[in-house]
């Protein structure tokens, strides 16, 4: 392969390769189901301080720390608000995360197959890192996780394989690391598994993340947080108000807000989700489809004889969109979102016609 020389400024550019996100297609008639997105809308109370919100606010700088939503936050998790940080959805506060905590020479561990923005972080934060393989049955292997590091993140439930690790693992990861920071990514613990919250009583060295992207229905607002113990929130905020003081803008801070206090819709939604979800896992089994035990908001499927990359091209073409990862270990599965009920009705009605027509 011929190597480009770069001379002058571009010499001076640092150069990484960035996250692919999934396809945002610009069409109203497409079952959108490759980002993980919450097919139902945000909670009333969210609309109603949108209509409410008085535009000559927004000429104001907003409060940077998110006092109202971190208070709001704090009270819902049963913690101090000083260990509550906010910032423009998860990947920000991930992002801060890698920044503020992995500051050595020695690598960071996170699983061969997981969010695929983890190392894109690493790379452009110059920090090292290493990729232990998830077992056969894609769970981790704790004792890769026991060895000199550092830092460790890893999210549970795994994405996109949407496998949880009981809490007894987590815990014996973060107790087993006690001179590294280990961050346990949650973006879709709400759809069956279990926080590992409650260790933040035992362990200094636990940092919680979590986001309102998926259970909140709250993607375009852009809102993420961490728990953890007040000298990390400490440091992780010394890092943002060195970068960027106001990060949250002040109609976001009220939403996520009134979102937090609706706890009644958040259960309603995930449990929508997860019922749907079942459902699909037990269709997509007597289609010929296996897949890990999800749970999370999507199911990440192969099928016994025809290929994922073409059923992602035959989905695609009928406007269903999925998830599909041209990786190492992968390759032949599909991630498919949890929708509305009718979103996988259509979803699943085109797979059976298709792969009947197959036959």
């Amino acid at each position: 392969m011929e190597q480009t020389i770069h001379t002058g400024w571009e010499g001076k550019v640092r150069r990484v390769v960035p996250y692919t996100p999934g396809e945002q297609p610009g069409r109203s008639d497409i079952i959108k189901l490759n980002t993980n997105e919450c097919p139902y809308p945000p909670s009333k109370k969210v609309a109603d301080v949108i209509h409410s919100f008085c535009a000559d606010a927004l000429r104001l700088y907003p409060d940077p720390a998110a006092g109202e939503l971190v208070e709001a936050l704090a009270a819902h998790y049963h913690v101090e608000p000083e260990q509550v940080f906010v910032g423009v959805g998860s990947d920000d506060v991930l992002a801060l995360s890698f920044l503020t905590f992995f500051n050595s020479d020695k690598p960071v561990l996170f699983p061969d197959i997981t969010y695929s923005f983890y190392d894109v972080w690493a790379d452009l934060y110059g920090i090292p890192w290493r990729c232990p393989a998830l077992d056969e049955s894609f769970h981790l292997k704790k004792e890769d996780y026991l060895k000199e590091n550092g830092g460790i993140i890893f999210p549970n439930p795994n994405a996109p394989t949407g496998l949880f690790e009981d809490l007894s693992v987590v815990e014996e990861i973060v107790a087993g690391n006690p001179d590294s920071v280990v961050i346990v990514d949650e973006a879709y613990v709400d759809f069956g598994g279990v926080s590992a919250l409650p260790l933040l009583q035992k362990y200094e060295n636990l940092l919680v993340v979590q986001t309102f992207s998926k259970s909140r229905a709250l993607a375009g607002m852009r809102i993420g947080f961490a728990i953890g113990s007040q000298k990390l929130i400490r440091y992780l905020n010394d890092v943002k108000f060195s970068f960027n003081s106001y990060t949250m803008n002040r109609l976001t801070i009220a939403c996520g807000r009134a979102c937090v206090e609706d706890d009644v819709y958040f259960r309603e939604i995930t449990g929508k989700m997860i019922g749907t979800r079942e459902r699909m896992k037990k269709e997509l089994s007597a289609l010929g489809f296996s897949f890990p035990d999800s749970m999370a908001n999507f199911v990440f499927a192969r099928h016994e004889r025809v290929p994922a990359v073409r059923l992602f091209a035959a989905l695609k073409e009928a406007g269903i969109y999925v998830r599909h990862f041209n990786r190492p270990r992968i390759e032949n599965y599909l991630r498919i979102s949890v929708g509305t009920d009718a979103e996988t009705d259509r979803l699943l009605a085109f797979l059976k016609q298709y792969l009947n027509e197959g036959e």
